[in-house]
């Protein structure tokens, strides 16, 4: 399965949003290219954001193995990791995301009874 989402460089810069709407969602996925565990961590963030509106998230997706400088700069030395970066305060989930329970309380998303 091919990576998928904006690359650092498409990232749009962080945008207003009416008080009225649910604040809009930053986040950032660091991947070491089409591993196994970056792989399955992108497939499960999307199954998780399948249940926001699109244009209320924005996914980054930062390749270790096509730019690691920026990965020592943001202090990622684990892949798959994920960043919320907005809303406040910065979160880190670490590993291939399996875990909806927590994945879905790091991104803000209401449980569902299963």
């Amino acid at each position: 399965m091919p990576l998928s989402g904006k690359r650092a460089s498409e990232a749009p810069p962080p945008s207003e949003n009416p008080q009225n709407q649910s604040p809009r969602l930053r986040v950032r996925l660091y991947v070491a290219g089409e591993s196994a565990n970056s792989v399955a961590a992108l497939a499960n963030l999307h199954a998780a954001l399948g249940r926001r509106r699109a244009e209320d998230v924005d996914l980054e997706i930062i390749d270790t193995l096509v730019d690691p400088e920026r990965c020592v700069r943001d202090g990622v030395l684990v892949m798959p990791m994920l960043v919320r970066v907005e809303p406040g305060p910065e979160q880190r989930l670490l590993g291939s995301l399996w875990d909806r329970r927590v994945l879905h309380r790091l991104l803000g998303i209401e449980p569902t009874s299963q």
